[in-house]
């Protein structure tokens, strides 16, 4: 899938599965990691994937206590033409940088960040100190952030990490 997000495997299934997300540079997630949940649907890629966060999350558009997430491009206007590059090289990230404050699943962010910008991005600061540390989600803390280029040697680190072993 994507070289540079720590993938695992639900059920060694491959429809359902944890991505590791980094929030992303000139954010208030920015040093935020979170695992997000994917469920793909048997009609995949026809039927958009079920994204939701597991670890909390301060954000208008994310359900804080099920992780759901109110993104239209993944509920309502979904095309095969996209993938789950990008739903995290895209999607989510703007999502964290262009909250949508007029449909909100967390009303009290959405209120907060109408009214005091600088208090929401402050209480997104607080809960991704609380929240969404590498630690929180078993995460290496030099991990990069999504939106940053890994060098060779790293990008083949990672692609050794992935593979795993061979079952015996």
């Amino acid at each position: 899938m994507m070289s540079d997000y720590k993938v695992e495997l639900i059920n060694d299934g491959m429809q359902e599965f944890y991505v590791h997300f980094n929030g992303p540079n000139e954010s208030p997630y920015h040093g935020g990691v979170w695992r997000i949940k994917v469920e793909l649907p048997d009609a995949y890629p026809y039927r958009s994937p079920s994204i939701g966060f597991v670890n909390k999350i301060y954000h208008p558009n994310v359900d804080e206590m099920s992780g759901s997430v109110c993104l239209d491009v993944i509920n309502q206007t979904w095309s095969p033409m996209f993938d789950l590059v990008n739903v995290f090289e895209v999607f989510i990230p703007q999502l964290l940088l262009y909250p949508n404050p007029s449909d909100p699943l967390n009303g009290e962010a959405a209120a907060l960040m109408m009214r005091d910008k600088p208090a929401y991005e402050l209480r997104v600061k607080e809960y991704c100190e609380k929240y969404a540390k590498p630690e929180d989600i078993g995460a290496a803390p030099e991990e990069k952030s999504s939106d940053e280029e890994l060098s060779e040697d790293e990008y083949e680190s990672l692609d050794d990490e992935m593979a795993g072993q061979a079952d015996p």
